[in-house]
């Protein structure tokens, strides 16, 4: 990859990281800050306890892809940016593009998808019900 395109992708995912740290940070401001208790009923907590709970599953996914583009990062100093970790082969400009902190060529991330729909219908397949029915015998209610 020549160096223009590496200083490009640093770049991006430079940006890509301090974007992620200032979400993480205001999440972290609006947790401490909604936790005054007086003249609220049973449905503002109940919402509130909702609202955590959805940031903190957002905050999961943002510290997961905060990870991966510190590894890329490492990638790119390391002099192995744009390679693909299954096959070797170099990564398409215009998928490192869409998502610079990929580490698959577009062909590995298939093949990885459809070995991971596989396990999936393998393992639905193993658990699933053997009288599709369901519980009711009678479906006229």
């Amino acid at each position: 990859m020549r160096k223009r395109d590496r200083d490009k992708f640093e770049s991006k995912l430079s940006e890509m990281r301090k974007d992620i740290l200032r979400v993480i940070a205001d999440d972290m401001k609006q947790g401490r800050e909604g936790e005054a208790g007086e003249g609220r009923d049973t449905y503002d907590i109940a919402s509130d306890e909702r609202d955590r709970e959805i940031n903190l599953l957002l905050g999961d996914r943002e510290r997961k892809k905060l990870q991966l583009i510190d590894d890329a990062l490492a990638r790119i100093e390391s002099g192995e940016y744009g390679e693909c970790d299954e096959c070797g082969g170099e990564i398409a400009s215009g998928r490192l593009e869409a998502m610079p902190f990929t580490r698959l060529c577009v062909t590995c991330q298939d093949e990885f998808e459809q070995a991971q729909r596989t396990m999936h219908t393998e393992s639905a397949s193993a658990v699933a019900p053997r009288y599709p029915g369901g519980d009711f015998e009678d479906d006229t209610f």
